[in-house]
């Protein structure tokens, strides 16, 4: 296999130092003239953007907490005028409003560049036929690994996400050579194919790559069998840049951070503290190669860490491992963000007893969520023909504030559980 980006991906470790001590010093800059937020902070803090001169001074500079984009919502920490923005995303909030993105024109060719690495990682080129089955629109999985494909001047297809039986006919009349999609419904299509009596033999794909959910080593080897190919993980989130931000090459010891754009720390999330490498902690990232939304030291929430060991592949950038899990309550369904919170405002927002409880599965290797809210004495006494249009009228309701759709039970009263502590609102029996 080759790289995108050999002068990069395989620079000197001096080099890279060089490359992320200026851009952080840059991007301090912008940050202090341009972002009110990071002003007020770095003057509370006694920070002066001279004091920034390399990257070791990076753990002098504050962190940045996803409630700071919220507080700001929606353009609030935005460096740019609105002429120099090219493009808007958006992931999920926690009262139904959601984290905005934006981007440049050269934010979205850096973002571009680190997907594009993730493709040749995967063994792509310019010849080859992209089958993207991510969800394009205000999420950034789709457009993320369609703009990488076309900058590497290979085919993007763009399917998006759904029909599955028209994805297989897909993958099989336009010959696609690498499929990237999330790992539950690369397994779902595998098990499309069975029941449609398809062999893996015979269709094209060689590759695929999938991330915006955990997944397991045994997952992993689940996927290539299923569907014959070799699965490669990819990682990004949002408020960062979407897919692209970490990726794996053939070895798949971790996934290598794209570091000349976004510069990774491990710290302990108690006491904020650095850790050392192969030490885990929450992964932060500093975005030093963003224009629009250059956020400073983002605490992710992801719990993994990071080697500098030599790697066989020839790249010299740092690997991130696998995030092991999460320092918050956020569940990741189907690739989407949900928080308690989130189905919480919809349950009082509909005049629904604050009683539930939110039961995550993975079915057929796909996963499913159901919120189960009791009702209240009155609505028990309501024909059946009733409660089933409220579990509706409830179900709809989530969808839209969510973005993923949710099973909704509604109980009788008094069954869920108390606690005289924190409440158990979620049950994850997923097994990852």
């Amino acid at each position: 296999m080759g790289y995108y980006q050999p002068e990069v991906e395989c620079a000197p470790r001096e080099r890279l130092r060089e490359i992320q001590s200026e851009r952080l010093n840059k991007m301090v800059r912008n940050c202090y003239d341009n972002v009110p937020f990071y002003r007020r902070k770095f003057d509370e803090m006694g920070i002066k953007p001279e004091d920034i001169t390399s990257i070791d001074d990076i753990t002098k500079l504050p962190f940045t907490v996803k409630q700071d984009l919220r507080d700001n919502y929606p353009y609030g920490l935005f460096a740019v005028k609105r002429d120099k923005l090219a493009r808007i995303h958006a992931s999920s909030g926690t009262t139904g409003k959601q984290t905005v993105v934006g981007y440049t024109k050269e934010d979205l060719l850096h973002w571009a560049e680190g997907a594009a690495r993730a493709i040749v990682a995967a063994g792509g080129s310019a010849n080859d036929f992209i089958h993207v089955s991510y969800g394009y629109g205000l999420f950034t999985g789709g457009l993320g690994l369609h703009d990488g494909a076309e900058l590497l001047g290979a085919i993007a297809i763009p399917v998006s996400s759904g029909n599955t039986k028209r994805q297989i006919q897909i993958l099989q009349d336009f010959r696609s050579d690498i499929l990237c999609c999330t790992p539950s419904y690369a397994m779902f299509i595998g098990e499309t194919l069975r029941e449609m009596g398809i062999k893996p033999d015979e269709i094209p794909l060689r590759a695929g790559i999938f991330g915006a959910e955990a997944w397991s080593e045994n997952m992993r080897r689940e996927i290539e069998k299923a569907l014959g190919i070799k699965a490669y993980d990819i990682y990004g989130l949002s408020e960062i840049a979407g897919p692209g931000v970490s990726y794996e090459c053939e070895e798949q010891t971790g996934m290598h951070v794209c570091e000349d754009y976004f510069y990774p720390e491990i710290i302990d999330p108690d006491t904020l503290e650095p850790l050392p490498d192969g030490e885990y902690g929450e992964l932060v990232f500093t975005c030093i190669g963003k224009e629009a939304l250059p956020l400073v030291r983002y605490r992710t929430r992801d719990i993994s860490c990071l080697t500098r060991e030599k790697c066989s592949c020839g790249r010299t950038l740092v690997k991130m491992k696998k995030p092991r899990g999460r320092s918050d309550d956020m569940l990741i369904i189907r690739g989407v963000n949900v928080f308690p919170s989130q189905v919480e405002h919809v349950i009082l927002q509909l005049g629904m007893e604050p009683n539930y409880q939110i039961v995550v599965e993975r079915e057929n290797n796909l996963d499913t969520m159901t919120v189960c809210i009791e009702m209240s004495d009155k609505m028990f006494s309501d024909e059946i023909s009733e409660i089933a249009a409220a579990e509706k009228r409830i179900a709809g309701a989530m969808l839209s504030t969510l973005g993923v759709g949710a099973k909704v039970r509604l109980v009788e009263p008094r069954t869920l559980p108390r606690s005289e502590g924190k409440a158990v609102r979620v049950i994850d029996n997923r097994k990852i």
